[in-house]
């Protein structure tokens, strides 16, 4: 059997159906509507804050899972295998961030109490056009970098003979790589791996601190950007599972993914779920013995007065204890259903703690916890613009999809 006709018959199958397309479409379109609806009612700010929430979470989620492909490239992990590339699929959705974070500029009155507020001084930081001057050159450069990334592991994947027309020509160059080459673009590959996770620290740790710790200007914490951007591999690597597990229970054994590729991502999850809640823990206790006004005044709005108390309690049960408690157990990690279902929770979860940050500053004198279906609906069109994303890298980059090759799983390494 010839390279070409190997890589259609195993490849072929696990390309994303019409449907999966059409139901991210009519979710994208649900999603829009009720966005759209909601910013022309009576409550406009509140469609903008749900989009701003959402904005915020799903490209964590692709920032972090792209993330997970470059530091398995640096440490030069042999069991990651399949799972890179995955995890590349999902640098589909970066260009829709980049657009995503240019439409907020319409809606900043909306999204920044401070855009009217005393800042003593911090005006000549905090103003719209520097804040997304900086958050969008940012943004950009890293997205770049990712894609970059993401060439070089490409070229190394499509094989001799293979089409590279359209957007696979852009992306992969004019022609699939020489394999005498091979060695130079691991090189290449390595090196842009690494600049992608510095610039996703610095990146990330900017918008943390921009988009979401300037919601209440006069609270500052040193620690906030790292927080911000372990939260985001936190949530990558969930959504990374979530995709593997859907590969999986469509072809089987046929997919190149084993339990023991899950078992080895599981513990990687588990150990960002300790870290993070180690960030949520060591900054709360900071805070709290310092006993300064106004940092304590912002951690005991979130944790102790209603009604934000109980939704910071839901965000630590749903993001740490359970799956604390659930992954202890290795047979568990192994379980592609189960995994599904523990991640997609933990990335509810993580919509509910980014309302727990910013609603707050947006709504002092709330009585209830601000949720409503505008809610739920516009974070389906969300869903649906990422399942639109990654499935289409897939469609394009079938390569992307993991493969049995001899009995093992070839990664990107």
């Amino acid at each position: 059997m010839s390279a070409r006709t190997r890589s259609e018959s195993v490849a072929n199958p696990a390309a994303p159906r019409r449907s999966v397309f059409a139901i991210a479409s009519v979710l994208t379109a649900v999603g829009i509507v009720a966005f759209l609806v909601g910013a022309a009612g009576q409550e406009p700010g509140r469609a903008w804050q749900a989009y701003f929430i959402n904005f915020l979470l799903w490209s964590s989620v692709a920032q972090g899972a792209v993330l997970f492909s470059a530091v398995t490239r640096i440490t030069r992990s042999r069991w990651s295998g399949p799972l890179d590339g995955l995890s590349g699929a999902f640098a589909g959705f970066f260009p829709l961030s980049f657009v995503l974070f240019l439409v907020l500029y319409l809606g900043n009155t909306h999204l920044f109490p401070w855009v009217h507020a005393d800042l003593h001084g911090k005006e000549v930081w905090l103003n719209i056009p520097f804040v997304f001057a900086r958050d969008g050159a940012g943004l950009l450069t890293l997205y770049i970098i990712g894609f970059m990334f993401l060439r070089q592991a490409l070229r190394l994947r499509i094989e001799p003979g293979a089409a590279v027309a359209g957007l696979r020509r852009f992306v992969a160059g004019p022609a699939p790589c020489d394999p005498a080459d091979a060695d130079c673009i691991r090189t290449r590959m390595t090196r842009w791996a690494g600049v992608y996770c510095f610039t996703f620290a610095l990146v990330l740790s900017l918008i943390g601190f921009d988009l979401v710790m300037s919601m209440d200007p006069h609270w500052v914490s040193t620690l906030f950007g790292a927080y911000h951007f372990v939260k985001a591999f936190y949530l990558g690597l969930g959504a990374l599972i979530i995709l593997a597990a859907i590969v999986t229970l469509r072809q089987g054994s046929l997919s190149g993914l084993h339990d023991r590729h899950f078992h080895d991502v599981g513990k990687l999850f588990f150990a960002f779920c300790l870290l993070w809640a180690d960030f949520f823990y060591v900054q709360l206790t900071v805070i709290w013995y310092g006993n300064i006004p106004e940092e304590t005044h912002y951690v005991i709005l979130r944790t102790i007065l209603p009604p934000w108390n109980s939704l910071a309690w839901t965000v630590f049960v749903m993001a740490f204890i359970i799956p604390f408690i659930v992954l202890i157990n290795k047979r568990v990690k192994t379980r592609p259903r189960f995994m599904m279902a523990l991640c997609a929770m933990v990335i509810v979860a993580m919509w509910l703690e980014h309302l727990l940050l910013l609603g707050p500053a947006w709504d002092h004198a709330a009585a209830a916890v601000p949720l409503s279906l505008f809610d739920g609906l516009i974070s389906i069109g969300f869903l649906g613009l990422m399942t639109l994303a990654v499935a289409g890298m897939l469609k394009t980059f079938p390569e992307l999809v993991p493969a049995p090759r001899d009995g093992l799983s070839e990664g990107l390494n």
